[in-house]
């Protein structure tokens, strides 16, 4: 039986060993690559995409990412559902270690089941892939509630959802208590 392997939907990878000090580039995302990452992305529109970046070797193999993520994109308002623009300028610094030198991930104590802080890429067979960390830092950098500034949610006066009158909303009974 075959392993199906998901290929990322944005890959640009780079042979550790041919990258120079200091080379600096840019990623321009393709139209197919706009219209996956849009769908993948629940986006009304993903009109460009780039990543301007720099790469500097640290010691023990490790490189040093350092760069700026553009996009123009249309999300969907939570109010209106009315297409919203959101012009992003997210600047990216990351690091790229051998696999065989990532330490053990260290948890913040101070809130239990946190996630893995400060945590470098790993190197994998002497290469490394930009693309999923443009996406994901696309698909982190943008606002989860887009809603457009004239967008109000107003219930028309006297009117309430089917079925919710005055004294069965979620807060029915917190009311009750205060008039106590």
């Amino acid at each position: 039986m075959t392993e199906d392997v998901q290929l990322p939907i944005l890959s640009r990878p780079l042979k550790v060993d041919e990258v120079r000090d200091g080379a600096s580039d840019e990623i321009v995302a393709t139209g197919a690559e706009l219209e996956a990452v849009a769908k993948m992305l629940d986006l009304v529109a993903l009109d460009r995409l780039t990543f301007a970046y720099r790469i500097d070797h640290g010691g023990g193999g490790r490189l040093v990412l350092t760069g700026t993520l553009n996009a123009d994109a249309k999300q969907t308002c939570v109010v209106s559902l009315e297409p919203v623009e959101a012009r992003l300028e997210v600047p990216v610094e990351m690091e790229f270690w051998p696999a065989e030198l990532l330490p053990r991930p260290e948890r913040d104590a101070a809130e239990p089941g946190a996630g893995v802080l400060d945590w470098p890429e790993a190197i994998r067979d002497g290469k490394i892939d930009l693309g999923p960390i443009v996406y994901e830092t696309l698909a982190t950098a943008l606002d989860p509630y887009p809603r457009r500034p004239e967008a109000r949610f107003d219930w028309p006066q006297g009117e309430r959802p089917e079925g919710e009158d005055a004294g069965t909303g979620p807060f029915a009974s917190l009311a009750a208590l205060k008039r106590r």
